[in-house]
């Protein structure tokens, strides 16, 4: 009995640190995710400049001079799955959503997980990085996707790119989104507010030529910190119910605690009496 009461203290202690683990998880998740969503907004003020400067510079310029309108057929998908565990089903739910357009496409996947489990449906990736551990990274990672896609469009590989990501909504949870990069949605851009025309220090076609390459850089860091920030939320409500459980299994394992020190004392109380019984029966037939 003392060994059963010992082996349900210590896995109550191994479900109470598994708790504080948990407990932590959470934390540092909504931390993340609520920097990245401050981050949003500087992003989204940062595109919609570049998006201006596009306009201004489009009546200065042809677009079909820019490489905007590609000969090349290919396309490719930006996929943004998960860079670690406990998130649930996040990375098959980007994955699902593009279905058999993964057979079609150059995959550029960002997060480990998702590779990984790419790798185990027998998909290939034809280029893949792991997504920083703190959304202060996201620029740097912006630089490195913004690069390897060009390059492509430049050597005539691929001509249509998309972003395929996770957006958390407030009371939805999360949904999957699909963003054209590439062709630029060029009369979809800002119009310029004023027919003064920008000065300008360099040829309309090779500034719209960085400009496209900016605006590329600025939708990618904004894709990026959506799912940046949708990985963590489910991390959160992972993290949530795995709290429940253990509470659950925490308050079964003490109510299990409780039943058997009741019955350890029970039973050394029945051994203290048939012992001081037995003792008095002896002394009783000493007199006798």
């Amino acid at each position: 009995m003392t060994e059963r009461l010992a082996d349900i203290s210590a896995r109550i202690g191994g479900i109470r640190q598994l708790g504080s683990v948990v407990n932590a998880m959470r934390g540092i998740a909504a931390a993340r995710a609520q920097q990245a969503r401050v981050q949003l907004a500087a992003v989204d003020s940062y595109a919609a400049t570049i998006a201006l400067a596009i306009g201004q510079v489009l009546d200065l310029a042809s677009a079909a001079r820019l490489g905007t309108e590609q000969p090349a057929t290919g396309r490719a998908l930006v996929l943004f799955c998960a860079e670690q565990g406990f998130a649930g089903a996040f990375s098959e739910r980007v994955l699902d959503a593009v279905g058999g357009e993964l057979d079609d496409a150059e995959l550029f996947v960002v997060g480990t997980r998702g590779r990984a489990i790419m790798t185990e449906r027998g998909m290939t990736v034809d280029w893949s990085a792991p997504m920083p551990a703190h959304s202060l990274g996201i620029p740097k990672l912006a630089d490195r996707v913004t690069e390897a896609l060009l390059l492509r469009v430049a050597s005539g590989e691929i001509g249509r790119l998309e972003a395929v990501f996770s957006e958390w909504r407030p009371g939805q949870g999360i949904h999957i989104e699909r963003r054209r990069l590439f062709p630029l949605d060029l009369p979809g851009l800002s119009a310029p507010t004023s027919r003064t025309q920008p000065l300008l220090n360099m040829l309309p076609e090779a500034l719209l030529i960085e400009l496209t390459a900016e605006y590329l850089h600025a939708q990618l860091c904004h894709t990026t910190l959506h799912a940046f920030a949708a990985e963590n939320e489910a991390r959160m409500e992972a993290m949530a119910a795995a709290r429940t459980q253990v509470e659950h299994q925490l308050a079964t394992l003490q109510a299990t605690e409780r039943i058997v020190r009741q019955e350890e004392i029970t039973a050394e109380i029945i051994e203290l009496a048939a012992g001081e019984t037995a003792s008095r029966s002896g002394e009783g037939h000493q007199f006798r």
